[in-house]
């Protein structure tokens, strides 16, 4: 029987799908000891994919993304503590203070607290601009969504086309702005984000790509948003405004404690930082990935809750393998579902091995050096499954599987 190493007293910041898995991978595994959870939001740990897509439109509830309900986070026996944040860490007496005043000792300490929105600069205060990462922020930017209203969505990076999706079947009037010469052509490649910008103009979204779709600014005389200025010095009357240009991991709480939060809480390929006894995971988790060969930060939902398992085993004794999973990534709009492994930036190479773009049924893999970097598939997902195992694998250039369709070898993006 494996003996199950004691963590001593456990504080666990960030109460979302990450910080959910390390939690319950620790009871589950034979943890009995005391257990802290620190959450900024006052909601139970819930789903955050559907919030652009499901609760935006109305399809769901929001009872319906809770993941566990109270009765299921009761029987876990943790001091919760919802709706606090933490303002002070010192790691050398272990000890963390939340905003209520409570001073929380700790043994063993878990980063869990996502990312937090980018915003336009100027935009602060603005009534009508929104950007979403909590259930509270789509339910107030759903209640400003309905037929004929008008919506500029600046950014079109997943976020931004889920939203542009969910936007229009609400019968609201969309313009997708994407800086770049096709929405998601820095995460997929140029041959996929023209797909992507084809699916959205086909529903009636007017996009517009290219430097001079950034925006210059905001026009609110009132405090209430009334256009966006565009940097080639377009004027686009809007009602609403959702800003979704990335995020930066949330790591102000961090701030002098003395560990390197550059790019996210920086680990080793074990997601322990630098100081004994304190881990991350999920979006706010940069940590060496072996397999690749890299440092990543993954906002994947997959990823968050793989990682705090893993971290609950590691902190345990229970595994002596670094954390090395295939990354897997979704995306649905409209008619189309959007499916991925591996990790596709930085590719070298696009190959469509099954199927075609122009018929959005197809595999694409993506090469970078020598290596299989990742796969792609839209209507494919059976088939797309047996590419995990070749990306786990560590699967050279050229890869088996298929006949080449079509390949994109100069459309590199770092």
């Amino acid at each position: 029987m494996t003996t199950v190493r004691d963590p001593g007293l456990v504080v666990v910041v960030g109460a979302g799908a990450g910080g959910l898995s390390t939690v319950e991978g620790l009871r589950h595994n034979g943890f009995n000891g005391q257990l802290r959870w620190v959450g900024a939001e006052a909601e139970l740990p819930y789903d955050r994919p559907p919030l652009s897509k499901e609760i935006l439109t109305g399809a769901w509830t929001p009872d319906r993304i809770r993941l566990r309900t109270p009765e299921k986070i009761a029987e876990l026996g943790v001091d919760l503590r919802l709706g606090v944040t933490v303002t002070k860490v010192d790691l050398e007496k272990r000890e963390l203070v939340l905003s209520d005043g409570d001073l929380l000792s700790f043994t063993s300490l878990v980063a869990a607290t996502g990312v937090t929105p980018r915003t336009l600069p100027g935009s602060d205060g603005i009534a009508g601009v929104h950007t979403i990462r909590t259930l509270a922020d789509t339910l107030a930017l759903r209640a400003e969504l309905r037929p004929g209203s008008r919506l500029v969505v600046v950014g079109g990076g997943f976020l931004g086309t889920e939203v542009a999706a969910a936007a229009r079947g609400l019968g609201t009037e969309v313009v997708l702005l994407e800086p770049e010469t096709v929405p998601l052509g820095a995460a997929l490649g140029g041959e996929v984000g023209r797909l992507v910008a084809d699916l959205h103009r086909g529903h009636g979204v007017d996009v517009r790509t290219g430097p001079g779709a950034a925006v210059a600014r905001l026009h609110a005389p009132d405090g209430r948003l009334e256009a966006a200025v565009l940097t080639d010095g377009s004027t686009i009357a809007a009602d609403v405004a959702v800003v979704a240009i990335g995020s930066t991991a949330a790591t102000s709480w961090l701030t002098g404690a003395g560990v390197d939060c550059t790019a996210g809480v920086r680990c080793d390929e074990f997601c322990e930082t630098a100081v004994p006894g304190f881990y991350a995971v999920g979006d706010v988790s940069s940590w060496y990935h072996t397999g690749f060969g890299a440092q990543l930060r993954l906002e994947h939902r997959t990823n968050a809750g793989e990682q705090g398992l893993y971290v609950a085993r590691r902190m345990l004794g229970l595994t002596a393998e670094p954390f090395t999973p295939v990354p897997y990534f979704w995306s649905d709009q409209y008619e189309l579902k959007i499916q991925a492994y591996g990790a596709l930036r930085g590719y070298d190479e696009i190959r469509v091995i099954d199927g075609s773009i122009p018929d959005r049924e197809f595999i694409a893999l993506y090469r970078r050096g020598t290596s299989l970097a990742g796969a792609l598939g839209i209507h494919r997902a059976r088939a797309l499954r047996q590419w995990r195992a070749q990306i786990a694998a560590g699967a050279t250039w050229p890869v088996s599987g298929g006949s080449t369709k079509a390949e994109f070898p100069r459309e590199r993006r770092n």
